[in-house]
């Protein structure tokens, strides 16, 4: 078996793995958003339970990203900006975490003991985080052309 041939396996083993993190991401994190898609829907109000169960599918998306995009570098070496890209996923991931588990944590709008509740201002976080993610991912990206 050659190296190059090797290597090509590996590269498409990964990138499947990537993918699969990614889907199942969406999927989970779907599941968190909206449960009436999946006819699993049983509270009028977004609890603990659905912020963990997006927040988690949103991680497998970041995760599954960073291994798929990562694959687009070949193996050269990254630029300042895919750093800086990297760095803004993970920033943004840990935003979205922190605005959506705020009253778990005990500094949202409904803190211990009350029942956690997935309000306006944490909505707005969760977003905020997100679009860093973006920002990141379109960072990560080598818009450089490749060597023939």
């Amino acid at each position: 078996m050659s190296d190059a041939r090797f290597s090509s396996n590996g590269r498409r083993l990964r990138l499947q793995i990537g993918l699969v993190f990614t889907f199942t991401g969406l999927l989970v994190f779907l599941l968190g958003i909206e449960p009436g898609i999946f006819g699993l829907d049983r509270s009028p109000v977004v609890g603990f339970v659905q912020i963990a169960v997006f927040l988690v599918g949103l991680g497998f998306i970041c995760i599954g990203g960073y291994i798929a995009i990562n694959l687009l570098w070949n193996g050269g070496e990254k630029t300042i900006a895919a750093d800086i890209g990297f760095r803004l996923v993970s920033t943004g991931y840990v935003i979205s975490a922190t605005s959506g588990m705020a009253d778990v944590i005990g500094f949202g709008n409904h803190p211990f003991p009350n029942v956690p509740h997935f309000g306006a201002w944490q909505a707005v976080g969760v977003l905020i985080g997100q679009v860093i993610i973006v920002l990141g991912f379109l960072l990560f990206v080598p818009w450089r052309p490749r060597p023939s």
